[in-house]
């Protein structure tokens, strides 16, 4: 024949709209608490009173109460929120008029009725003042225009990036290492597109747009438009090269993400599985582009010093000439800086984004 429940110890408190209970229980493990007929029911195993055991207790509330408790553990103990249905003040908290003995007051957050009456006032009164402040604040009568253009300029960008990976994933599948080398030919005027149009990236985060930071935005835009444009662009040795297609490869995988993403932000939806994504994703694709873009420069500097294209000569009396093959080597340098910053912003936005944050139960 089974014992009797073990009961735990639990403070309570209200104010004129909500009940609060303390349970004292510790490393509370399979909580079960439901309201029913006005009676709520807690059943949970942790350690109390009479140590690691289950422990269980029902309370009949005096008046009427929301179904939906909300809970809040910690390491601690267990916190109860119940919203009443009217707000009113109550004698007591059960319906039975004898308290029964695990039930004690929480001195900790007990209010006399007029105190929980000031403290109602001031929180309409900070509600109001607040609605003043809200209200004084003009509206933006381009809110709809600029969220509009923002959800399909991230869409035609989604489209673009798409169309890319898709493409050079079906050739890859069918051409195998032959679609290497033609990747420029068959991808460039898509991509030509779409990182021109990346510009307003830039122009977004000046005017405010958007709330990226600038830097950010300006490294990685001219950092693949410099290789797009003035490397692979202008060079027709380049062009066949197999790292053409590595760095077309890791630039749409990283925007199949980031778009989207943005596009859902625009009109106020997140979806979790994206946002891991967005977040996840660059962590082994921007290395990989940084290595691939580097390997492209490389690549690039014996045909500019054999071709002498884009190299400098100042007229004076030392005949000075600016070798472009110069220049490459310094932008390795700031190609690496430029990715360390990026990382930099990245991981931040990861950690806001994909942080730890506090538990809740409901």
């Amino acid at each position: 024949m089974a014992g009797p429940s073990l009961r735990p110890h639990v403070h309570w408190a209200q104010r004129h709209r909500e009940l609060f209970l303390r349970v004292d229980l510790s490393d509370v493990r399979n909580p079960d608490i439901t309201i029913t007929d006005n009676v709520l029911h807690f059943r949970a195993q942790g350690h109390g009173a009479k140590g690691d055991n289950i422990y269980e207790f029902e309370i009949e509330f005096l008046e009427p109460v929301e179904p939906k408790p909300v809970c809040r553990m910690t390491q601690r103990q267990l916190n109860i929120t119940v919203q009443k249905k009217e707000s009113n003040w109550w004698e007591r908290l059960t319906k039975q008029e004898k308290r029964p003995l695990f039930l004690a007051p929480d001195f900790d957050r007990w209010l006399d009725e007029s105190d929980a009456e000031m403290e109602l006032k001031e929180k309409e009164e900070e509600k109001i003042n607040k609605m003043k402040i809200e209200s004084r604040v003009p509206k933006d009568p381009f809110k709809h225009l600029k969220k509009g253009y923002l959800v399909m300029y991230n869409l035609v960008q989604f489209l673009g990036f798409s169309w890319i990976f898709v493409n050079m994933t079906v050739r890859l599948f069918i051409l195998g290492k032959d679609s290497f080398y033609d990747t420029f030919h068959t991808i460039s005027d898509m991509m030509y597109f779409c990182q021109t149009l990346a510009l307003m990236e830039i122009m977004n985060s000046l005017i405010g747009l958007v709330r990226s930071p600038l830097i950010p935005s300006v490294v990685q835009v001219f950092g693949r438009n410099f290789v797009l444009f003035v490397i692979l662009g202008t060079l027709e040795e380049m062009q066949s090269k197999p790292v053409v297609f590595f760095i077309f490869y890791f630039w749409s995988i990283t925007e199949l993400f980031r778009y989207p993403y943005y596009m859902l932000s625009c009109i106020g939806i997140e979806w979790k599985p994206l946002t891991w994504l967005r977040y996840t994703v660059w962590i082994p694709l921007y290395p990989l582009g940084g290595l691939a873009e580097a390997v492209c420069i490389v690549q690039s500097i014996p045909i500019f010093s054999e071709t002498g294209k884009f190299s400098l000569g100042l007229p004076n009396p030392l005949n000075v000439t600016i070798q472009f093959p110069f220049v490459l080597q310094i932008y390795l340098i700031a190609l690496f800086l430029g990715l360390f910053v990026n990382f930099r912003h990245l991981y931040k936005q990861r950690k806001q984004h994909l942080g730890p944050k506090k538990r809740k139960m409901k």
